[in-house]
């Protein structure tokens, strides 16, 4: 009987998360960085510390560098990632001077081969040519079927007019 019973347990809790929402995640209060802002060049930083905690920051971009705690830290073009709704974000690690750079590291990924770019291409590659064989016996069908018609109406009208 106490196997049953947490069976039946268990199954309700399946079906009370089902219909649980994930929450999305945003930018804690203040760290957004609004229109006016974009204009002064300000950016949501992302600061990384080496106990694994992190913070969010804004910092306005001065001659291609933002001071966090009064070093200077480079932030170009190729550091800064922009989230779907367009607030430019850098992720600064504190032990470094330098920014993570996504092209960077894409470019790194494609040296050492951990890249799944060239997986993605192959099977959209293997995914177009089953599409296509698809297509070429679809068309076979159809010409068969209409010949197959053509014959039908043909013999009727000549059977018919016949007689």
């Amino acid at each position: 009987m106490g196997i049953q019973e947490d069976l039946i347990e268990i199954k309700s809790m399946l079906n009370d998360k089902k219909g649980v929402k994930e929450k999305k995640f945003r930018f804690p209060f203040g760290k957004k960085v609004g229109r006016s802002q974009k204009k002064k060049n300000y950016v949501i930083t992302l600061v990384l510390n080496e106990n694994g905690t992190f913070y969010f920051k804004k910092y306005q971009i001065i001659d291609q560098t933002i001071f966090h705690e009064l070093i200077p830290r480079l932030a170009t073009a190729g550091h800064v990632m922009f989230n779907k709704k367009g607030q430019p974000l850098i992720i600064l690690p504190s032990w470094c001077t330098e920014p993570f750079s996504p092209k960077a590291h894409f470019d790194k990924s494609l040296n050492n081969g951990s890249n799944v770019k060239g997986f993605s291409i192959l099977m959209n590659k293997m995914k177009s040519e089953q599409i296509s064989s698809k297509k070429k016996l679809g068309n076979w069908i159809k010409w068969v079927g209409g010949f197959i018609l053509l014959g039908i109406i043909l013999y009727a009208v000549l059977t018919s007019g016949g007689g």
